[in-house]
């Protein structure tokens, strides 16, 4: 199932970044810092009544701006409102209803997406009460909160969860979905319509959940594929520039969402860059099963060393997720396009992969007497055993005598061990690390 997206909009300093920081930062915040992802954290993991949610956290819409700027802000506004599941409007209860509010309802009116109107600085009952001319927008549920002192939060959040309804049961087809994910210009609609163009049939073209997604059907080998291509934003300009970049992720994020597999494209011509590390930084933090995919290799002039040279560069840029498999092709010639498919099968199935619970604690065994636990202040770390909770990603709950033992680097050596013995090849795996005494008691 895929989470909910949630999108805060609204005009500057109306406390949108005030409630995005108290929701995925006090209420259970599952969300942590992911390489390639910290310079740009625009959106959280939070859950509410048993429901996990994603939350968005967007620029001020400033309907007084120069025109420049303004038709760049509603773009901004339109990408994120597109992708969005439920979208929450704030206000400011202490401003009042102002003709900016209108501009921006107005914009909102259009979609057939839920929205809320939420009407933040409501400290007192004289701001709930002024709450209520904002109804005049037209837009349904008006909410007073206060995201500084955190009053209303919860029935907000109430409001919230109460759309969430039609995601929960929605039924996903029955197909292997594969999202290529990259900069603009890299080249995914290119290989998807090579894919599609040389021997495949199509079933249906079915329009995405955002404006420049769209989902095509087609089996190969009696196998049903959806690919999902996500055409990228383009940099318009140096003073919009950072700001169109950083709303580009929310695009590629709808589309990594819903895929079983993710192909992170990127440009053999331009090697790694900035954005392509943000992008599998998404990837890697939603536990996607992932493929690697350089494109336009036709295009580079190769000696012996050139694949080897670009390795290393991925190795260091992308050093977050070394579990992904690459494959250098040519969206162009077809070269090598059946390989990706191969990876990617590859990558779907050890992303869905069950170990027993005995063959999962002989491997723990095996890797604890190769390396033994390190020990701190006069304390050593004990690995009593580890089970499997879930599968995409593959995660194991691991049972220790005292969890500040355990570093970093052995929890990276475990896994690695555990990579090599049952070959998770494509796919993040995770550790839930859980305290035990010597007794067996949590």
């Amino acid at each position: 199932m895929t989470k909910p997206l949630v999108v805060i909009v609204g005009r500057p300093n109306v406390g949108k970044s005030t409630f995005f920081n108290r929701i995925t930062g006090q209420r259970t915040a599952i969300i942590e810092d992911t390489p390639g992802v910290t310079r740009d954290r625009i959106y959280g993991d939070a859950e509410w009544l048993g429901q996990v949610f994603t939350l968005v956290d967007t620029g001020g819409i400033d309907m007084s701006a120069e025109d420049t700027i303004l038709s760049q802000m509603r773009e901004q506004a339109g990408i994120a409102i597109d992708a969005a599941d439920v979208i929450l409007y704030f206000v400011d209860a202490k401003q009042g209803l102002i003709a900016e509010d209108y501009e921006v309802a107005d914009m909102l009116r259009r979609t057939d997406k839920p929205v809320i109107t939420v009407v933040n600085k409501a400290d007192n009952q004289k701001d709930e009460l002024a709450s209520y001319d904002f109804y005049a927008l037209g837009l349904g549920e008006v909410m007073p909160i206060s995201a500084g002192q955190g009053l209303g939060i919860g029935d907000l959040l109430d409001a919230v969860a109460a759309h969430f309804g039609e995601y929960e049961n929605e039924e996903e087809k029955d197909t292997f979905k594969i999202a290529f994910v990259g900069k603009p210009n890299v080249g995914k609609s290119s290989l998807t319509n090579k894919i599609l163009g040389e021997n495949r049939t199509i079933v249906s073209d079915v329009p995405g959940t955002t404006r420049d997604a769209i989902d095509t059907d087609f089996e190969m080998d009696g196998t049903r594929y959806t690919l999902i291509d996500t055409a990228g934003m383009r940099k318009k300009g140096r003073i919009e520039g950072e700001t169109i970049e950083r709303y580009s992720v929310i695009r590629s994020l709808s589309a990594i969402r819903r895929a079983d597999v993710v192909v992170v494209m990127i440009d053999a011509t331009e090697s790694i860059t900035e954005q392509d590390v943000k992008i599998a930084g998404y990837v890697d933090y939603e536990g996607k099963s992932c493929v690697i995919a350089v494109n336009k290799w036709d295009s580079v002039i190769k000696d012996t060393y050139t694949s080897d040279k670009f390795n290393k560069v991925i190795d260091v840029q992308l050093t977050f997720m070394p579990y992904a498999k690459r494959v250098y092709l040519s969206a162009k010639t077809g070269q090598r396009i059946d390989k990706l498919f191969d990876l990617a099968r590859e990558a779907k199935e050890n992303g869905e992969k069950r170990i027993t619970t005995g063959l999962l604690n002989d491997c723990l065994r095996d890797a604890v007497t190769a390396v033994p636990p390190p020990t701190s202040k006069g304390r050593r770390l004990k690995v009593f055993y580890t089970t499997q909770a879930s599968v995409r990603p593959p995660t194991f709950i691991l049972f220790v005598n005292d969890t500040e033992l355990l570093h970093f680097s052995y929890k990276r050596y475990l896994e690695n061990y555990l990579r090599k013995t049952f070959d998770f090849s494509g796919t993040p795996i995770r550790f839930v690390v859980r305290q035990r005494n010597e007794a067996g008691e949590k």
